[in-house]
Formats: structure tokens, sequence, C-alpha cells
């Protein structure tokens, strides 16, 4: 097997884990390389205080076999937002085999004009917005779409990350990637989504949420415009 190039695309204010989470399942894929790709070489902060150090910039960076874009609604308004960005996750799309977003990193795939008429899913906050990106919203927390694959919010990514593993390099391999990180989850809470979460954790949240998708709105409007 060849060696396979994974690149990670950040930017300032990402949610951390949305890029953490499947980079640690897939920097295990056997004959791999995983790139860590921003504007530069600086440490770019995530949305929790942790810089993150890339090993590649748009400029350098090789020709990726597949290119994961993470979310983060802050990082996102301003990513959406950079033509230089945008122009590098479509140029590096053209050629790859797998087209990959995590949580809300599915809006930079759409301003980059990736998601028309496609299949996808995204944080549960936000998948009204898809549409203005020409997306269909299909509920799952991994979405498929031909070379296209989409994942739900943020601890989303690691199931992303297992089942391309597991496309890639067969089941075996992602069982004993996933047995080796002892992914096993037993939350003490059942409320992961607003399907079974309480009316009044959803309460609690509500807020937050509704002023996060009208600041994502307003970005997609003036990056749609741009």
């Amino acid at each position: 097997m060849s060696n396979f190039n994974l690149g990670f695309v950040i930017f300032p204010d990402l949610t951390q884990l949305d890029l953490t989470g499947p980079f640690q399942v897939l920097a295990r894929l056997p004959h791999s390389t995983t790139h860590i790709v921003a504007k530069s070489n600086a440490a770019v902060p995530s949305d929790c205080g942790l810089s993150l150090l890339p090993t590649h910039t748009f400029a350098n960076c090789p020709g990726l076999d597949l290119i994961c874009i993470p979310g983060g609604v802050t990082g996102v308004i301003g990513a959406i937002g950079d033509q230089e960005t945008i122009a590098f996750v479509r140029r590096q799309a053209a050629g790859a085999k797998y087209v990959t977003s995590v949580c809300t990193g599915a809006f930079l795939l759409g301003i980059a004009g990736l998601l028309k008429g496609r299949r996808v899913t995204t944080h549960w906050a936000y998948t009204d917005l898809l549409s203005l990106v020409g997306a269909t919203y299909e509920k799952g927390r991994i979405v498929r779409d031909g070379n296209l694959i989409t994942a739900g919010g943020v601890t989303a990514g690691i199931d992303f990350g297992l089942s391309v593993v597991a496309e890639i390099a067969g089941e075996t391999t992602a069982r004993a990637i996933q047995l080796g990180i002892e992914y096993n989850p037993a939350p003490p809470f059942d409320c992961g989504h607003p399907d079974w979460a309480p009316e009044h954790v959803k309460l609690a949240v509500s807020d937050r949420y509704e002023r996060a998708n009208s600041a994502l709105r307003a970005g997609i409007e003036r990056a749609t415009k741009i």
C-alpha cells in the first residue's frame, strides 16, 4: 500500500476535539502520514485555549488523499470569510479521495462549493443552516454521500475516524484502534442529543445555541456574497 496523506485544516478558534478526536484515530492508520495544515507555521489557538502547531502551510502541503475540516462556530465564521482558506480547501478537495468534515466544519466545505446537492450532517444546533450552502440535511452521526463524509457534533469525529479506517484498512484494524484507545463510551448522563435530553437540560443551553446559530447564519450569508 502506498503512503496515504491525511490532512486536517486548522484555523483560529476551532474546537480542538473536532480535530484531536479523529486525529488520534487516523494517526494510527497504517501506511499513512497525518498533516495539520494552516495558513502559516504559527501556533493556532483553539476555542478552549489549547494551541495547535501546524506541520504544513497551505503553500507547502502535499496533495491530500483525505482532507478533513474541523468545526467550532467562532473559528468557522472567520475561516469561511477567508478567501485563502477557501481556495486551499477547494484545491485540495478536487484531488482528494475523501472530502470530510466534523461538526460545523461542514460549512467551510459548503462555502467552498462542495456540498451542493449532497446529503450532509453537522452539529444538531446548526442543521437548519445547511440549506444555505445547498446541502440536504440527513440525520446521522456519520453521513456519507459518495466521497463526501460528514460527522455530527464534536465527539462524532471519533466514530468518523474509525469508520474511515475500516474502509481503508479493514474492520480488524479499526477495531484494534478502538480497543487501543479504549473507546468504550459509557456516559454518566443520557443527554448527548436533543432527541433524548430532558427539557430542562435543553433549556439550559438554548440561549447559547440560538446566539451561535444566528452568528453562523450571518457569517454564511456574508461569505456567500463575497
